[in-house]
């Protein structure tokens, strides 16, 4: 009796998984760049991500030669409010996220990134009245029940988590009306931000409150922090080709699971009993939702079969 020929490996999908690793594992580690920088404000970095990832993406479209969609975009200006709506929610999100690193305040941040499947579920069912398995119902109910116990025992509600679970959320369900692929949208978005920023420069540097150019070091970080904008993303655009929604899903969380343990292990935050309880009600309410996607994606596999 022979021997079963071992599995077929594709070799796409091995690089969309190396992609996804790649843009994940860089997202999860900006708590330690955007740690780097002393004394400058998380305003004036936001100014700067978005200068700079506008420079680098121009770079970047001309050398891909990609700038027939970025085009088509611009040249019809009463289509580009949702890209609008996308820009300022993206810059909600990185102005808030640099804040709760700058205020040691990342373990917030990774519930944030934790509840952000949660959410769209959440904005499924309110906004494209998706009717949702039950399972996800639950997962729902259980991450509702977290945020509830700790403003029952804390007393607060936990808002840098919720503005950047909902900020993100809400930019993914607008972002899945827009038709750019991830490079020319990220480009489109931060163009748009780009008059904005260049009047908060100016306004800075006029009023001697700009760190820019002040030192070499904290230039070269505010100039970095535009690169490093653009590279996971550039990385997650060449998962999101080789991979199935399923398996992008299951990478997501590698994300927030390393901004929970460097905000336990590198920044030292306290994690109280309240948080904890939280965070598991959380991750169950995760397991359970990425246990229904992976059955639906099954189910439907057989079916089409």
């Amino acid at each position: 009796m022979s021997a079963l020929p071992p599995p077929v490996r594709d070799p796409e999908a091995v690089k969309g998984v190396g992609f996804g690793l790649t843009a994940y594992l860089m997202w999860g580690c900006f708590p330690l760049f955007f740690a780097l920088f002393q004394g400058v404000p998380a305003f004036e970095i936001l100014i700067h991500r978005i200068l700079w990832s506008c420079l680098f993406l121009i770079g970047l479209i001309s050398l891909l030669k990609r700038w027939p969609p970025v085009v088509a975009a611009l040249s019809k200006p009463k289509r580009l409010g949702r890209v609008l709506g996308c820009a300022l929610l993206i810059g909600l999100n990185w102005g808030v996220y640099i804040y709760a690193v700058e205020t040691q305040q990342v373990l917030q941040a990774s519930l944030g990134y934790f509840l952000t499947p949660l959410v769209n579920v959440a904005l499924g069912i309110l906004v494209l009245r998706e009717v949702m398995a039950r399972l996800q119902l639950i997962a729902l109910g259980l991450a509702t029940l977290a945020i509830g116990i700790q403003f029952a025992l804390l007393g607060e509600m936990p808002w840098l988590s919720l503005i950047l679970a909902f900020s993100f959320g809400t930019y993914g369900l607008f972002r899945k009306q827009v038709p750019l692929d991830g490079l020319s949208g990220l480009f489109v978005e931060t163009l748009l931000l780009l008059p904005l920023a260049l009047i908060a420069f100016s306004w800075l540097s006029l009023s001697g409150l700009s760190h820019f150019a002040a030192e070499l070091d904290t230039t070269a970080l505010l100039i970095g922090s535009g690169v490093i904008t653009a590279l996971p993303l550039m990385a997650f655009a060449g998962a999101a080709r080789r991979l199935r929604l399923a398996t992008l899903g299951f990478l997501m969380y590698l994300n927030p699971s390393i901004q929970f343990i460097i905000a336990l292990s590198v920044f030292h935050e306290p994690l109280s009993t309240v948080q904890l309880v939280s965070f598991l009600l959380i991750w169950t309410g995760l397991a359970l939702y990425s246990y229904s996607a992976w059955y639906q994606s099954h189910a439907r596999l057989a079916t089409a079969r």
